[in-house]
C-alpha cells in the first residue's frame, strides 16, 4: 500500500474511533472539543484524498519501469567497436572537449520541444555526470530532411569550424525513408568519415531508428550492412540505435513506447535512453 493509502486508512480509523466513543458516552471530551476534533479529522481526510488524487501514476506502481530504464538495462553492453583516442587523451589532459552532433531530425529532436530533451542533450548531462571534472561543448548541427550527401555539403559550415574533438554522424534514415535508394551512399559515407579523421576527430556512426517507417523499406538492411561496413573498413565507432531499440522492446518496453506518433521518429523516452546509452559508450571507449 502507497504511503498516501496508509494516511487515508489511518484518518478513517480516528474518524470512526470518535465517532463510536462519543455515540457509547465514553468519550472524555466536551460537546465542543468534540466537534473541533471531527472536524480536524474530517479535514485531514479531505487533505489525504487530495494528495492520494494528485500523486503520480507510478508511485502506485513503483516496481514498474519507464519504458527508458527498461532500454538502459537491456543495453548495458553496448559498446562502440572502437576507441576514442582524441576524446581520451583530452579527458586525461583536463583539456575541454568538443562534440558536434552531425545528421538529420532525429539530431534535431523533432517533436520535443526542449533542446535539452534531444539525444545530444541528454548525452551532454550524462557525460557531464559520468565525467564531472570535464569541460564539455556539444554542437547539435541537425538539419530535417538532411541526407548523406547533404551532411557532407555541410561539413564545412556546421562541424569543421567548431574544431570538433568528437562527431557524433547519424546517418542514412533520410536515404531508405523518403529516398529508397542506396546506390552510391557507401562511397559519400566513406568520403565524409575520411574529411573528418582529415580535421583529427574521432568519430561515431549512428545508424538507423527500429521504427515502422525505417522497417517497411525494403532497403534499411543495405543502409544498415553499409554503415556498419564503414565503421569497420574506417576504424571508427558505431552507435546502433537500431539494435538499442530492438533490445528494448525484446525486453519489455511497451509497443511504440520509443517511437513518436509519426512513426519514423524518436519520443522522448527514445530520446532520452539513446542520449544515455551513447554518453555511456562515450566514456568507456575514451578511458
Amino acid at each position: 500500500m502507497s504511503s498516501s493509502g496508509k494516511q487515508l486508512t489511518v484518518a478513517g480509523r480516528r474518524l470512526r474511533r470518535n465517532d463510536n466513543l462519543a455515540g457509547n458516552g465514553r468519550s472524555d471530551l466536551s460537546p465542543i472539543q468534540s466537534g473541533r476534533r471531527r472536524r480536524a479529522l474530517i479535514a485531514g481526510l479531505v487533505c489525504v484524498l487530495a494528495i492520494a488524487a494528485s500523486a503520480p501514476a507510478h508511485s502506485q506502481t513503483p516496481l514498474r519501469l519507464a519504458p527508458a530504464e527498461i532500454c538502459l538495462r537491456a543495453n548495458r553492453d553496448l559498446a562502440l567497436g572502437a576507441p576514442l583516442p582524441g576524446v581520451a587523451a583530452r579527458f586525461r589532459a583536463g583539456d575541454p572537449v568538443t562534440v558536434v552532433a552531425i545528421g538529420s531530425s532525429s539530431t534535431v529532436g523533432l517533436w520535443v520541444l526542449n533542446r535539452d530533451r534531444t539525444f545530444p542533450g541528454v548525452m551532454r548531462r550524462e557525460l557531464a555526470r559520468l565525467r564531472p571534472s570535464s569541460r564539455l561543448t556539444i554542437v547539435n548541427s541537425g538539419r530535417i530532411g538532411d541526407t548523406i550527401p547533404g551532411n557532407v555539403a555541410r561539413f564545412p559550415r556546421d562541424v569543421f569550424p567548431y574544431r570538433p574533438d568528437l562527431v557524433i554522424w547519424q546517418v542514412g534514415t533520410n536515404d531508405v525513408a523518403w529516398g529508397g535508394r542506396t546506390d552510391g551512399l557507401k562511397a559519400w559515407l566513406v568520403r565524409g568519415v575520411r574529411a573528418l579523421k582529415a580535421r583529427g576527430a574521432d568519430i561515431v556512426l549512428m545508424d538507423l531508428q527500429h521504427a515502422p517507417m525505417v522497417l517497411a523499406s525494403s532497403q534499411h538492411p543495405r543502409m544498415q550492412a553499409i554503415i556498419a561496413e564503414t565503421a569497420r573498413q574506417e576504424r571508427v565507432g558505431l552507435f546502433s540505435r537500431f539494435a538499442l531499440m530492438r533490445r528494448a522492446r525484446a525486453a519489455g518496453a511497451p509497443p511504440g513506447a520509443l517511437v513518436s506518433l509519426d512513426g519514423l521518429h524518436n519520443s522522448a523516452a527514445g530520446y532520452d535512453c539513446i542520449g544515455r546509452a551513447l554518453a555511456r559508450a562515450i566514456a568507456a571507449a575514451a578511458r
